[in-house]
């Protein structure tokens, strides 16, 4: 106390008064921070930065008021505004000019907020040098006597109040200080910067051991996972790709050496890129930019490398594959760069283990696996659909199609369609859609046959399988080695692609879309893709299904064992159970007419059933029963026709070949016939069946050929003109009648 009352003498006149009301508030017994050891320090540091200012007498005398105020509790900007008040109401009774006590004010109040300007910073063009001077002074404590200095911040602390709140509340203030340059003046950087770190420092440490920090340090234990496991997903990307082609088709020449060189190196940096995003040396940084400069290399030498598409070639499943295994590559290696770049030296301080930072390890493995399957696998699907797909034609409005009259006339011919015919056209509400080899759909206007559009694939090479569904809104199309695609009937473009899981799926029916699996399974699918349910038949069963608008009727055989058939409907939008009922043996031929599930009941080892059983679906009720004639002995062909179910047969006897058809129209709503005609037609022509209910085939006669024509009203034949093949299938897409030419399809008038 001696010591200190002796700094005041010749500071102010006159003032002993002053000087001891101000030396009784540091050494107050209620004080519990800055007290006469911590003024004495500052004063002392004073002493040798003084000769920097511009008015010695005002620093010196803010720094003996600047704690002159002080409340337990108190914040340095509460303490200085008090003390700069009572700076300002004493400096006055003892001559101090008032334009000293401004200064004297002035420095007062920037004790308030003792934050140096960060590393970073560019030094101001006016310098405070008074302000800087007191300001170095007063953050003197931090480079006092380790001893003295943990005095120091142990009287704060306790001041400070609450335990936990004052030691996050210094932890957050120490950590700034560290993040700064600690003084403002050069002089006190090199006297007393040094020695102030490394106390700040240790107090770090020491609070850390202290505080309970179940998060701290996440990010960094999240940028060293991402490090670790993106390169780990990187190889195995890599490894992934070097399975597939980098053309479709692959060329003769074809390396596969750099897929193999990259899953290398993206397994082996899994360890390196670790231990470099744990580390702050420049070596490690050096380690981690390398990575990176490969992996950007690699992209940008794959992207010159992506193969032109064409008719012929196309891009395979290792153009997006690698790309993607070089950019989880280069995610790795600049989380281990950004790691190694924010890791100080205060990051030694941060918890060996915690709850952040374990959840960060389980988090981004969990994130890196959902990448790998939600966005890398679909992402290069859709990369090489898009690729190999071509769609030409700007499609008008379709024209609609007249009914076919069949009076030996043409209403038009397709152009050339080499390797595909009239038998496999589907109709669309849009038109007659065609497959053709080398992957290709073409779209016909029904009114003209004039192609609206035609949609071309690169990497398949085999004739798809169509099916028209959504009420004739789409076509469903079976690529070999690619999948189902869903193609917009009227524009052609292709609207969905089917999960790569459902690739090997039959469709049941199409209308509504039910697909099935040789495992037993039933799903009913959207046209989309999307799979509202699945049903499950058991091990050891034969599954066929067959659905309505409403309802789904699955017929159950059991093969390993004596159970009895059974019939199970399900609702056609939730698959949900709506009854189950035993059969007395396999319903064969199920078509759908009116509403209504006909079914053949077998005849045993013929294939002439023994009635026609109508069901009624949502109830499993037989509606009627049509006895069908004994004598009848080819394969019982069924047809549905508006309200008409229209029967095929040849009359007997089996014994003896027949040479002529018999065609019988059933009232569905009914079960009565409606009319039935036998013609002199051979039971072993190919027929189709208009929507109204006509039986057409076709046969040679002399050196052409001609239409059978079977309805209510008889039998005629109608002569074609030239041009048209006999000998393959003719197809009814509605009530227009379609046959073949050598490389066309032609639609019958």
């Amino acid at each position: 106390m001696v010591e200190l009352r002796a700094r005041w003498d010749d500071l102010l006149p006159g003032s002993a008064a002053l000087a001891d009301d101000l030396v009784a508030r540091y050494v107050d017994r209620t004080r519990r921070a800055y007290r006469d050891q911590y003024l004495n320090i500052v004063l002392t540091a004073l002493d040798s930065l003084i000769q920097l200012s511009t008015d010695p007498t005002s620093v010196r005398l803010a720094a003996w008021f600047h704690r002159a105020v002080h409340e337990p509790g108190g914040t340095p900007s509460e303490d200085a505004e008090a003390s700069a008040r009572l700076a300002e109401d004493l400096l006055p009774r003892y001559g101090v000019p008032s334009i000293r006590i401004a200064e004297v004010a002035r420095l007062i109040r920037l004790t308030g907020d003792l934050a140096a300007p960060p590393p970073d910073s560019y030094a101001p063009p006016r310098r405070d040098a008074n302000g800087d001077v007191l300001l170095d002074a007063v953050n003197s404590i931090l480079a006092s006597d380790p001893t003295r200095y943990a005095v120091h911040t142990a009287e704060v602390r306790r001041d400070a109040g609450e335990r936990k709140a004052a030691l996050e509340h210094r932890y957050d203030d120490v950590g700034d200080l560290l993040d700064g340059h600690l003084y403002r003046t050069q002089l006190a950087r090199q006297r007393l910067g040094q020695v102030a770190r490394l106390n700040l420092e240790s107090e770090l440490a020491g609070l850390d051991s202290e505080l309970p920090a179940p998060w701290r340090g996440w990010q960094q234990a999240g940028l060293t996972a991402t490090a670790t496991f993106g390169a780990v997903a990187a190889a195995v990307v890599a490894i992934a790709a070097s399975g597939a082609s980098w053309q479709v088709p692959a060329a003769d020449d074809e390396v596969g050496w750099p897929t193999v060189v990259l899953a290398a190196l993206s397994f082996f940096s899994a360890p390196v890129l670790f231990r470099c995003a744990r580390s702050a040396s420049q070596r490690a940084r050096l380690i981690a930019g390398a990575v990176l400069a490969i992996a950007v290399t690699g992209l940008l030498v794959a992207w010159a490398e992506i193969p032109r598409t064409n008719a012929a070639t196309g891009v395979g499943l290792r153009v997006p594959l690698l790309i993607s295994a070089l950019l989880l590559l280069l995610v790795a290696s600049a989380a281990a760069l950004v790691a190694s770049l924010l890791r100080t030296r205060t990051a030694r301080y941060l918890p060996a283990r915690n709850l952040g930072q374990q959840l960060a390890w389980l988090v981004v493995p969990a994130v890196v696996a959902l990448v790998l399957l939600l966005i890398v696998q679909p992402l290069s699907r859709n990369y090489v659909l898009s690729s190999n797909e071509r769609l030409e034609g700007s499609p008008q409005e379709a024209g609609r199609a007249s009914p076919s009259v069949l009076d030996g006339g043409v209403a038009w011919v397709s152009e050339s369609v080499a390797g595909t015919g009239a038998e496999e056209a589907i109709g669309t509400r849009f038109g007659v859609a065609i497959p053709r080899p080398d992957g290709v759909v073409e779209m016909l206007d029904a009114a003209t046959g004039a192609v609206r559009w035609r949609y071309s694939r690169s990497d398949s090479d085999e004739k798809p399988v169509i099916t028209a569904t959504g009420n004739g809104e789409y076509v469903l199309a079976l690529f070999a080695d690619v999948g189902y695609l869903l193609l917009n009937a009227d524009t052609g473009r292709r609207e969905a692609a089917w999960p790569g899981r459902m690739r090997d799926r039959f469709i049941q029916q199409p209308q509504p879309l039910l697909t099935g699996e040789r495992s037993g399974k039933l799903h009913g699918v959207d046209p989309s893709g999307h799979e509202r349910w699945t049903y499950e038949s058991g091990s050891c069963t034969d599954l066929g299904a067959i659905a309505t608008a409403e309802t789904v009727l699955a017929f159950v055989s059991h093969t390993c064992d004596d159970q009895p058939d059974e019939m199970t409907a399900l609702d056609v939008q939730t698959g949900k159970t709506l009854w189950t009922k035993t059969a007395p043996d396999s319903y064969r031929r199920p078509v759908v007419v009116a509403g209504l599930v006909v079914v053949a009941e077998p005849g045993g080892d013929t294939d002439v059933p023994v009635a026609l059983t109508a069901i009624e679906p949502s109830t499993g009720d037989i509606r009627w029963r049509w006895d069908v004639p004994k004598g009848w002995a080819c394969r019982t062909l069924l047809n549905a026709a508006g309200k008409y179910l229209i029967v095929v047969d040849c009359p007997g006897p089996s014994t003896v070949e027949s040479r002529h058809t018999v065609v019988t129209a059933i009232d569905a709503n009914t079960g009565l016939t409606a009319w039935q005609t036998v013609a002199p037609v051979s039971p072993r022509a190919k027929v189709t069946v208009t929507a109204d209910g006509r039986v057409v085939s076709l046969s040679r006669a002399g050196t052409g050929c001609v239409a059978n024509v079977i309805d209510r009203a008889g039998f005629r034949q109608v002569r074609l003109p030239t041009g048209i093949v006999c000998g393959r299938d003719p197809r009814a897409v509605g009530n227009l009648v379609l046959t073949s030419g050598p490389n066309t399809v032609i639609a019958l008038r």
